[in-house]
């Protein structure tokens, strides 16, 4: 389902929900990063999404990145939590949700790189070629802070 993002905007529309979600920032022995092409919103992004009831945080972590990108993965860290008020996906069917993620560190332990209906491409990047790729801010920001080496999670 196609969705825009409003960030830092006062035109956007007012929330009216919060699903808490996940991404993962996967890195593999050449310390690229897993990366997805989003069908959604046509960015670049972190695998990810939603918390289903009846699983673990971690189990979501695991289950999204398999889905969007064919990895399997352990979870290994938590970078940080990300519920900026000021950042709303608007969706087709009417839904606005405000942002609710928790983004963890993981790495891949199986599995292929496979596309999905939410990932029209899906790869391993080095980061230094990331300024390369069409990343919103607010996903910038849990990429930067998984790559900085961070001892406590971010809070924000």
């Amino acid at each position: 389902m196609p969705r825009r993002d409003f960030f830092n905007d006062p035109e956007s529309p007012e929330a009216n929900s919060v699903v808490p979600s996940v991404v993962a920032a996967v890195r593999n022995e050449h310390g690229e990063l897993l990366m997805i092409h989003r069908t959604d919103n046509n960015l670049w992004a972190l695998p990810g999404g939603g918390h289903d009831i009846g699983e673990s945080i971690s189990d979501t972590v695991v289950r999204e990145v398999r889905e969007e990108t064919g990895i399997e993965v352990e979870v290994t860290g938590l970078v940080g939590t990300y519920t900026n008020p000021h950042h709303v996906m608007a969706y087709d069917d009417g839904e606005v949700r405000q942002q609710f993620s928790l983004c963890f560190t993981a790495r891949p332990v199986g599995g292929n790189l496979t596309t999905s209906s939410e990932s029209r491409q899906v790869r391993w990047v080095d980061p230094a070629e990331l300024d390369q790729l069409d990343i919103h801010p607010s996903m910038r920001l849990r990429i930067d802070h998984a790559l900085d080496g961070r001892t406590a999670p971010y809070i924000g």
